[in-house]
């Protein structure tokens, strides 16, 4: 957050107080911050299939969200006493290509709370599921090429009428968990979302354990890489130049249809490097195996950031997929697969601001 824009948010609340708008504002102290980024560029991906002809065709188009979400967002706090504060968070990500924010513009985070030194944060409102803090264990930060792509985005998802709690950190622990009420008369089991995320970070070293579960309309786990049961293990390591990634996701679905996978073992290796200050090389490699059949498939991804401020930089990624005979993964979480023992890449670049 830029200075200017504190002190203009200061100022005006001043004025404000001072006509009679704000009554009472000068006893508490509070603070609102304006927050964003803007990504956009270009994408090619290859062999994609039409599901119904089996036809496959290349695509070209802008790529909107592809390295990171375009998202726009306001954080307050204001100071009650006593170690005491009132919090909140609103967020919505758009698509910079099209302007668009898709079903609410807060579609991220809307939250409010307290948060105290001593006790930690309890928050109430819609956040993203903290599945999503597998972000910090992904060398890609979560592309569409990433630790998305082969789960179909599973750890990718909001929740709706949240409580949420997040613990101080202890000696470099901490500790968030979640709930997200389906709001269903009859049954608290029905579209409800449970988490529970771990971490520890210390010097070079950060350890993540998340732990989920969503449900479907009837309250069951009836779909692998949407309504099941997730588990992720994995932690980096800073060696010099050089950030090391592993982590191990295991997917349940036990109420899944006939045929499809009840089961998702999913793992990943990779390795950020930085050549310069301004410039991050990137490696990764991700695998799936699904029960039931339903094949494996590898997914391989190198790419580069290059910073040309603290804010504006330029990004560039390339990879593909491989299947097995009866799988059918694509190289971009957002599209089609190649069909059933085919191969297909995907390349995006562009630039993105951030403020």
């Amino acid at each position: 957050m830029h200075t200017p824009f504190k002190k203009t948010l200061a100022a005006g609340a001043v004025l404000l107080a001072a006509a009679g708008a704000l009554p009472g504002a000068a006893h508490a102290q509070s603070n609102v911050t304006l927050y964003g980024r803007v990504v956009a560029g270009v994408e090619h991906i290859d062999k994609i299939a039409d599901p119904v002809t089996g036809q496959t065709n290349s695509l070209t188009r802008a790529a909107d969200n592809q390295w990171g979400t375009s998202m726009i967002g306001f954080r307050g706090k204001e100071d009650l006493g006593g170690g005491l504060s009132a919090v909140f968070n609103l967020e919505g990500g758009f698509s910079a290509t099209k302007g668009t924010t898709g079903s609410a513009f807060f579609n991220r985070r809307s939250l409010v709370g307290l948060s105290s030194t001593s006790w930690g944060t309890l928050m109430f409102g819609k956040n993203l599921f903290n599945s999503n803090d597998v972000w910090n264990i992904d060398p890609t930060g979560q592309q569409f090429m990433s630790s998305s792509t082969l789960v179909r985005g599973r750890n990718w998802p909001g929740v709706n009428n949240l409580i949420e709690y997040t613990t101080p950190s202890f000696g470099g622990f901490t500790a968030n968990v979640q709930v997200g009420m389906g709001e269903q008369t009859g049954s608290n089991k029905q579209l409800r979302n449970e988490g529970l995320s771990l971490a520890y970070v210390a010097d070079n070293l950060e350890l993540r354990a998340m732990l989920n579960s969503r449900r479907d309309a009837n309250g069951n786990h009836s779909d692998a890489y949407v309504y099941s049961k997730d588990a992720i293990l994995g932690g980096t390591y800073r060696i010099g130049a050089a950030k090391l990634f592993a982590a191990y996701e295991s997917i349940s679905a036990p109420d899944a249809a006939a045929g499809a996978p009840s089961k998702l073992k999913h793992g990943w290796l990779g390795v950020r490097y930085d050549v310069t200050p301004a410039l991050t090389l990137i490696g990764a490699g991700y695998r799936v195996s699904a029960n039931r059949g339903n094949g494996n498939a590898t997914l391989l991804m190198v790419g580069a950031d290059y910073y040309l401020s603290k804010r504006t930089f330029l990004y560039a990624s390339l990879g593909g997929v491989n299947n097995s005979s009866s799988a059918n993964y694509a190289a971009d979480v957002t599209v089609n697969g190649p069909g059933a023992g085919a191969s297909q890449r995907a390349v995006y670049f562009g630039m993105g601001h951030s403020f």
